[in-house]
């Protein structure tokens, strides 16, 4: 029906009301899609970072850390039982060779994890006072689909990983599954073919993180801080590699420890070191990205 200040309040029938929901969806999705190319045309600018840079942003990483405690820890506690629910499944026997990729390459997962902490530390950063739901107002961002295409990338470097990890135990100590556990660790600390396959792993598992480093180490915050798009996010975090080469690789080993010893604890370490090192990361943005007003740099 008609209201009296002229404006129609008609719901409409079934068909046009599921019409409107479409065509409201899809306008939204078109937003979405165009954000991966990005709004943000302002340079790009990238600074020269150091050791100290690594330690300032782990202390403000701490600092966000304490000033989060509760929120964080409970956001942060789904990450820590994923891993345990995937390497509970990998614990069967025809499983097995893929154990140790599992525990290995679900870093590579890392940087997805920890976009909701980017977002609160940005909050905290602006002067306000976030709570754990701050989180997931990143789906609430202009770049929520151009985040969650990087997403996907990274988990597609997962699932290579994971496939890469079974070719290689396939020509190696394979094809056949292990007979039991004791027998597959004796075969691969004991044998040629066993010691093949941990190195040549090793070298792969090092080209995909390495690959995700250079991707990733700032690309996420900085498409929650700048409207920038997918590719100048990737393009600008290489660049960051490749101008800081010795820093950023730094900056890598620190990760993989802290999230090595978070996961030797049966995951339950994670629940500190994860929150700890996406608060960092953002504040790692912040010191290797100049703000969009003080850039004079061509863009990226």
């Amino acid at each position: 029906m008609a209201n009296t200040d002229g404006v129609d309040r008609t719901i409409g029938n079934p068909l046009s009301w599921t019409g409107r929901v479409i065509g409201a969806g899809t306008r939204h999705l078109g937003e979405g899609a165009r954000e991966t190319v990005g709004r943000d045309h302002a340079p790009i600018k990238i600074r020269s970072i150091g050791i100290e840079d690594l330690r300032a942003a782990l202390r403000a990483g701490w600092d966000d850390f304490k000033a989060f405690r509760s929120d964080v820890i409970f956001l942060c506690v789904v990450y820590p039982l994923a891993g345990l629910v995937l390497i509970r499944f990998a614990m069967n026997e025809s499983l097995l060779p893929l154990l140790v990729p599992l525990i290995t390459g679900f870093a590579l997962l890392g940087p997805v994890a920890a976009v909701g902490l980017y977002e609160m530390s940005r909050r905290r950063e602006a002067g306000g006072h976030p709570s754990w739901g701050a989180a997931f107002k990143v789906a609430e961002s202009p770049s929520a689909i151009a985040i969650l295409a990087l997403g996907l990338v990274l988990l597609a470097i997962f699932v290579a990983w994971m496939l890469a990890a079974w070719i290689i135990y396939a020509v190696t100590l394979g094809p056949e599954p292990p007979v039991s556990a004791v027998a597959f660790f004796t075969d691969t600390f004991t044998t040629a073919p066993g010691w093949a396959m941990i190195v040549v792993g090793t070298v792969t598992g090092f080209l995909l993180a390495s690959l995700v480093l250079v991707i990733g180490a700032i690309s996420f915050p900085l498409l929650l801080d700048r409207h920038v798009g997918l590719r100048r996010s990737v393009k600008a975090s290489a660049r960051l590699a490749r101008k800081n080469p010795q820093t950023v690789a730094i900056w890598g080993a620190i990760v993989v420890i802290g999230l090595g010893l978070g996961m030797a604890t049966l995951m339950i370490g994670l629940i500190f070191v994860l929150p700890v090192l996406g608060h960092a990361t953002w504040h790692l943005y912040r010191r290797a990205v100049e703000p969009a007003e003080e850039m004079t740099e061509e863009p990226v």
